[in-house]
């Protein structure tokens, strides 16, 4: 994988001479960021301000929709885009944002452009939405390609704030950017270049020079060590699973965070095949691992003091006469046996293993996120992840930090009733429901079996948001969209 690349990042109060493009806003109450001198200088020119000729030129307040005006002299183009409400959030500012630095970038033509961004954000919480809204709306997955890589069209982004940025504002923002890029790169490429072992390497090579151990299991030892879960769902492929362990451990941390990610390399379904339109997009299955080791290499070079554990467990689940078979008992780690009812409900055996093998280190709160249920995505749609925890304050966390990052969670229960479904005459437990209702709640009961007692353990089923099949808006890239990186870093900052 390649070093993500983002154009250098800077916060100024007035725009950079030689700016090519300068991004302004369009509300339901008037326009935003516009300076008052430009406005003055297009009213003489045009007997118009800049909203009113946007205006009249087709610009619309929805959110992320964008018009272009002529420049004045040899100033820089202006470009208006929505903002939509008349009061913004953050999050509000972080997609209009991303959304005109995507469209100015298109007006490249030869030398990169130096892009000016003026939104209003004249607050540290809206200044940082802007900043990381601007360089997220520019990632473009790059192809493989054997031509020469597309030239980068934009050079410098300044972000214009009345505002004095507290002096770690460029680095925490170009950080976390970092982290969904490699996130939504991880995402986006091929299963057939990334499967368990190369997904390892590239863990241990974004985390080489962070503060971070990192430990790989490989199949001799998972299999010695009783992970029956990763091997059975990773049996079928002739590129055997891999369990990574990343432990960050600062000093003067007092709340241990552990993480756990699926990782699925590539789901076919196994023997359950899935149909064939189903399985195209299904390299975005190992969305959760990518988030949980981007998110921890992002918490250790914040320096945020918390301690984290985390673990990716990667596997490719395919058919073959060495995979596992719906009406296999499996032996999961820690010695608890599941009857497997459905092969293409393989990302809740691998997480199992990881849950246990978690909840061994004993922390104060363990997090899983993976792209686990498509009822998830019948219930929430394909922006909303399902929110499922132990205990509402657990679940609270989760919620703020959600809300703290912009990103959009809600909160479902695991009913008393859904865990009866999951009894087995052959073993401990089933893996899936006789009854085909419910599937998000009992994919989640199925996995809090496996969390130690005592310990406050919360679920995000991001099966819808991880992964963008239509085209982009806001700062939200088509294909992988590295979403749930930024709450699991702002959650590891209320922790710590």
């Amino acid at each position: 994988m390649p070093t993500p690349t983002q154009p250098p990042l800077a916060v100024a109060q007035t725009a950079p001479r030689g700016a090519d493009v300068l991004v302004v806003g369009l509300t339901d109450d008037g326009p935003i960021g516009v300076p008052a001198e430009l406005d003055a200088a297009y009213t003489k020119a045009f007997a118009t301000g800049v909203a009113d000729l946007a205006r009249s030129l087709g610009a619309k307040t929805g959110a992320g929709k964008t018009r272009t005006l002529p420049a004045l002299g040899d100033g820089p183009r202006i470009l208006v885009v929505g903002v939509g409400a008349a009061t913004p959030t953050p999050e509000d500012l972080r997609r209009a944002a991303g959304a005109g630095v995507r469209q100015a970038s298109t007006l490249a033509d030869g030398e990169p452009l130096s892009v000016v961004v003026s939104l209003g954000a004249d607050e540290p919480e809206t200044l940082q939405a802007v900043a990381e809204g601007a360089l997220l709306g520019l990632y473009e997955y790059a192809p493989v390609s054997g031509r020469d890589p597309k030239p980068r069209r934009v050079g410098l982004i300044t972000v214009l704030s009345s505002a004095t940025p507290d002096a770690d504002l460029i680095s925490r923002v170009e950080l976390l950017a970092r982290a969904v890029v490699v996130t939504r790169d991880w995402v986006n490429t091929p299963p057939n270049l990334l499967y368990p072992q190369s997904l390892a390497d590239q863990a241990k090579a974004l985390v080489r020079d962070a503060k971070i151990g990192v430990e790989v299991l490989d199949d001799a030892a998972l299999v010695k060590g009783g992970y029956g879960g990763i091997m059975a769902v990773g049996g079928g492929s002739s590129r055997p699973p891999r369990l990574v362990r990343l432990s960050y451990a600062p000093r003067g941390a007092s709340f241990h965070l552990a993480l756990v990610g699926k990782g699925i390399t590539f789901d076919s379904g196994g023997l359950n095949l899935k149909p064939g339109e189903s399985m195209y997009t299904m390299k975005c299955d190992m969305a959760g691992a990518a988030t949980v080791i981007a998110a921890t290499d992002a918490i250790a070079r914040l320096g945020l003091k918390v301690k984290v554990t985390t673990y990716a467990c990667l596997a490719e689940n395919l058919p073959s006469d060495t995979a596992f078979r719906p009406s296999d008992v499996l032996t999961m780690y820690g010695g608890k046996t599941v009857e497997n009812g459905n092969t293409d409900a393989e990302g809740r055996l691998v997480m199992a293993d990881a849950l246990a093998r978690a909840s061994e280190d004993e922390p104060d709160l363990i997090v899983d996120v993976a792209t686990l249920t498509g009822a998830a995505v019948v219930a929430l749609g394909d922006r909303t992840a399902a929110l499922m925890a132990t205990d509402d304050t657990t679940a609270d966390r989760l919620l703020d930090a959600a809300e703290s990052a912009g990103e959009e969670l809600w909160q479902l229960p695991i009913p008393r009733e859904i865990r009866p479904r999951l009894d087995s005459s052959v073993a401990d437990l089933r893996s899936t429901a006789k009854e085909k209702v419910a599937g998000a709640l009992v994919a989640a009961a199925f996995l809090r079996d496996f969390v130690g007692e005592d310990i406050a353990w919360a679920h995000l089923d991001i099966a819808g948001p991880a992964y963008n099949d239509r085209s982009p808006y806001g700062h939200v890239s088509a294909g992988g969209t590295g979403f749930g990186v930024r709450t699991l870093v702002a959650l590891a900052a209320a922790l710590a």
